[in-house]
């Protein structure tokens, strides 16, 4: 008996070995593609040592500066002229120029101009560092540039995070808002979030009658009728924002359209905008609402439906009371998913959105690719997913991720 006991528990965990080495290769695929990328982005949102870097000496000699004296003392500038000499010398000024025009818009333009004139001078020969300085340019009188250097002795520091919502430090180290003209990522993120719950809406409006016509009808004729949901999928994305700027173009079939029935005298300003980014995405999204829709509906325990019937409830009332809430799995399932991908969304707005239509996606992409600024886009997809996953637990705490219908 119990050797046929053991026999069966060897070939239990057997079993489980097996199933386990057969999904390793997607563990492993998950774990160095997404688990890794993303944590490397969070990392380099919080991380920069370039500074530290290129003018170790600097960065430790001027701790003790103080922002109301403007200048640090002789030595510490010293110091500095000399390692920012050597960059010159070596031709890596403009690495650290780039650097801190990041943190003090200016910085960049003024260390390239020292630099070029002290790569060949001699440091211990000039008399009075703070006037040599001002000599070069009068924009070494600004403290926010030491305070800068300062700030980056060490490699750990969240002003990307911060400049990712608008926000810096100031010359006391308190987190204050930018000035209103340079207030650029969290106006683009809020709006990046209104588009992305128009989208979801007019999806909702959209799918909810069509996910209720389709489970309404036999499986045989739903399932039929499900190829035109999914037309999309098969068709290439490129080859749908085309379509709709083929038709939402100034003299394009919506505005043709329009006019030959005398609604309107000039062509709608409807494309490279807001109002096409929306009605591109919703178009581009809708099954993804369809889907879990239909899943509920189709999963529903008709018979409540009836009993509310039977007991006198009209069909307005038998509609709110019972037939709504029984979708609402499928329905909040389906607004999650839209919202999540809609807030991500790159190549719609990059394509028909213009300048009004642009979301947040697209800054990140232009600080990755344009101004090589990785670290502030990666505190931007940093803040991208911490709202997916608020999102994510507001759903679990709401719904239950258990009850997630997606078809």
């Amino acid at each position: 008996m119990n050797k046929d006991k053991n026999f069966f528990k060897a070939q239990e965990r057997l079993a489980k070995i097996k199933a386990f080495l057969l999904v390793s290769p997607l563990l492993l695929f998950v774990l160095v593609f997404f688990v890794t990328p993303i944590l490397l982005i969070l990392v380099k949102a919080v991380y920069n040592p370039k500074v530290n870097t290129l003018i170790p000496k600097t960065v430790v000699v001027i701790k003790q500066y103080d922002y109301k004296n403007v200048f640090p003392n002789e030595k510490v500038l010293k110091v500095f002229l000399t390692e920012l000499q050597v960059l010159s010398k070596n031709r890596t000024s403009g690495v650290l120029a780039e650097e801190l025009n990041r943190k003090v818009s200016g910085f960049g333009s003024t260390i390239k101009k020292t630099a070029r004139k002290i790569r060949n001078k001699d440091i211990s020969k000039i008399p009075n560092y703070k006037e040599y300085l001002l000599s070069v340019t009068k924009k070494w009188n600004n403290p926010k540039f030491w305070m800068a250097i300062k700030r980056s002795y060490s490699s750990f520091t969240f002003s990307n995070v911060l400049a990712a919502v608008d926000f810096e430090y100031d010359l006391e180290g308190n987190m204050v808002r930018k000035e209103e003209s340079k207030r650029i990522y969290f106006t683009i993120l809020v709006k990046t979030l209104y588009m992305a719950a128009l989208i979801t809406f007019f999806t909702i409006i959209l799918a909810y009658p069509t996910a209720y016509f389709l489970a309404s009808l036999p499986r045989s004729k739903a399932n039929l009728l499900m190829i035109f949901v999914l037309l999309p999928f098969w068709t290439s994305l490129l080859v749908r924002i085309v379509s709709w700027i083929t038709l939402l173009q100034e003299y394009g079939v919506v505005n043709e359209l329009l006019i030959y029935l005398s609604i309107i005298d000039q062509p709608l300003d409807i494309v490279f905008n807001q109002f096409a980014t929306v009605i591109t995405m919703t178009h581009i999204l809708l099954p993804f609402m369809v889907l879990p829709l239909y899943g509920s509906m189709r999963a529903m325990d008709i018979t409540y439906v009836k009993a509310s019937a039977s007991l006198g409830a009209n069909p307005f009332r038998t509609f709110i009371k019972v037939y709504f809430p029984l979708t609402l799995s499928g329905l909040s399932a389906g607004a999650v998913l839209v919202f999540i991908i809609s807030i991500g969304y790159y190549i719609t707005p990059a394509l028909i959105g213009g300048v009004d239509g642009q979301m947040i996606s697209n800054l990140v992409e232009f600080h990755m690719r344009s101004s090589n600024n990785w670290e502030l886009a990666s505190a931007m997809g940093g803040i991208l997913l911490f709202i997916t996953l608020a999102l994510y637990a507001i759903y679990n705490r709401l719904v239950g991720v258990n009850n997630m219908k997606l078809g």
